[in-house]
């Protein structure tokens, strides 16, 4: 019984010795745990459009990199919550940020950020843009933006623009506008885009500016008129109504949507998700899905959407400022 023992313990010590030979000679990490999830942290409600084009890139991202990619949403204070949270989170690539517009907006609408949207993000691409709307009710007897902007200096602080959210993209192309052609149209803030422009459609307020993806079938449906685009030139959606910049030269309101990591990500990490986050962006099914919105996928590089941030920065200046608008 005795030797028996010591045979089995004997066993046991080599079989103990010869896997950590062999443990050894892997590859480090091969025997770690599996990776946890990279998180796309959203700034918005489920369903948006910021939160369907992470859903859109996910799946894809995760074929590129061999892990799973969800997408987690934390709305609030105009995307600033899941901003700073990213922000605090470890530059490992384990947890990034698909953010839109308000980012650099959000750098002069509040007085003070608990982050620098420059020094505490990573750039890693800029994912599309996404041009915007000037719809009108239909009894309004105007056609088109010239039109608009005549009728508009002939009854300064008569006509209204529904908002369908204070410091957003969609109100300050109107603050824009409004700036650009020096005239004086009232503000209508609501509690989100479907009750302003379910306020259009029925008439109560005359304008305001709309997603694409929200106007195009009110638009179809005669239940609203197009006067004008905020990309550089027209839409095939609205074939007839005018890009602004055909009458405000060099007028243009475009939201955006980027990819960041925290700061400090390590060169060759941040090429490595970059790179994921562009095959995605680059598939047919994903430029299809924003075909349908008039949006432009694009793709950049960090350095090149890098670029985009500061200067976007410098563009909101002074159309914030000219609006005085304050956080909700």
């Amino acid at each position: 019984m005795q030797r028996r023992t010591l045979i089995a313990a004997a066993s046991a010590s080599t079989a103990v010795t010869a896997v950590a030979a062999v443990a050894a000679a892997w590859p480090a990490g091969v025997l770690a745990q599996p990776a946890p999830p990279v998180r796309i942290v959203v700034g918005a409600p489920p369903g948006g459009s910021t939160d369907t084009l992470a859903r859109e890139i996910a799946p894809e991202m995760g074929r590129q990199l061999g892990r799973s990619v969800i997408v987690e949403n934390r709305s609030g204070a105009g995307g600033n919550l899941a901003a700073d949270a990213v922000a605090k989170a470890a530059p490992d690539g384990n947890t990034l940020l698909l953010s839109f517009t308000s980012h650099t907006i959000n750098a002069w609408l509040y007085p003070r950020l608990p982050f620098d949207p420059v020094a505490d993000f990573t750039p890693l691409t800029l994912v599309a843009t996404s041009p915007s709307v000037l719809v009108a009710h239909p009894s309004l007897p105007v056609k088109d933006v010239r039109e608009l902007i005549e009728y508009a200096r002939a009854r300064p602080g008569r006509l209204e623009f529904a908002i369908g959210g204070i410091g957003s993209s969609l109100h300050l192309a109107g603050e824009a506008l409004k700036m650009r052609a020096r005239l004086y149209i009232v503000n209508i803030p609501y509690r989100g885009t479907a009750p302003a422009i379910a306020d259009v459609v029925a008439g109560t307020v005359p304008l305001m500016f709309a997603a694409v993806g929200n106007a195009r079938s009110l638009v179809q449906a005669g239940k609203l008129k197009a006067l004008g685009v905020t990309s550089a030139k027209r839409l095939p959606q609205f074939p007839d109504a005018p890009a602004i910049a055909e009458v405000l030269p060099g007028f243009e309101s475009n939201a955006w949507f980027g990819l960041f990591g925290p700061a400090r990500m390590p060169p060759e990490l941040t090429r490595r998700l970059s790179d994921a986050a562009r095959a995605a962006i680059a598939t047919d099914a994903f430029r299809k899905r924003l075909e349908a919105d008039a949006a432009e996928p694009v793709g950049s590089s960090p350095e090149e959407f890098a670029r985009f941030v500061k200067a976007d920065i410098a563009r909101w200046e002074s159309v914030v400022k000219y609006s005085g608008a304050k956080p909700e």
